[in-house]
């Protein structure tokens, strides 16, 4: 399992515009960003009755993991599901592609087909289906602007607009309703393998900006 580092900084508007012009002027984005620079992420989250994923990161125990389905800009036809896991403040994602049609069954509670479906990570969501009682819980959506700098294998994203879905987890409805999650206006995600390049810490340093702890799925919780 590869590890990665990783932290978050809150920013204002003022601070994300500074960042943002240092990164556009020396860093390449991702390729699959609109004429804006940015694109759209839904994710569907996970958890069971007892909120176990929630509460494991309120409590910041050091071995956790959060399966969610993921897509970007509405586009039902490229959909993942993933598996994030925190180990020791390191994090590692897995993901396994996935189509409308499946997305749906488990929408529906149609899951048996999962066993067998000859990727190990659609086997193991299942397992983890039955035996911890995960069910889809909550939609969050929000605007990713992504840059990459290949040196240190570090990507940089700055994720605004944070929303949720409310008494809804359809993430197949682009016309689901969505209530505004946080009220924090930018977050700095910084990822990197085993250092961060120095260029890359002037770039993003802001005085004044403590490192957070912030989970989207947290926050977006609040509404259910």
């Amino acid at each position: 399992m590869k590890l990665r580092q990783e932290f978050k900084i809150f920013l204002n508007y003022f601070d994300y515009l500074i960042i943002r012009s240092r990164l556009k002027a020396v860093i390449p984005q991702d390729k699959n960003v609109n004429d804006a620079g940015e694109y759209k992420i839904r994710s569907l989250y996970f958890d069971n009755v007892d909120d176990k994923a929630l509460w494991e990161k309120l409590c910041g125990v050091n071995f956790r993991e959060k399966f969610r389905i993921r897509c970007y800009n509405d586009n039902y036809d490229f959909i993942n599901v993933e598996k994030k896991s925190k180990i020791n403040g390191l994090c590692n994602k897995i993901s396994e592609r996935v189509t409308k049609d499946e997305v749906r069954k488990i929408l529906d509670g149609d899951i048996g087909w999962m066993l067998n479906s000859n990727r190990p990570l659609i086997s193991e969501l299942y397992v983890k289906m039955k035996t911890q009682h995960l069910r889809p819980k909550t939609i969050v959506d929000y605007l990713r602007e992504p840059y990459i700098y290949t040196a240190g294998n570090v990507r940089i994203t700055l994720d605004r607009n944070i929303k949720t879905g409310v008494n809804s987890i359809n993430m197949l409805d682009p016309n689901v309703p969505m209530v505004k999650a946080n009220e924090q206006t930018i977050l700095l995600e910084v990822k990197y393998d085993n250092f961060i390049p120095t260029m890359i810490s002037e770039l993003i340093q802001i005085q004044n900006r403590q490192t957070s702890a912030f989970s989207k799925y947290v926050s977006c919780r609040t509404y259910g």
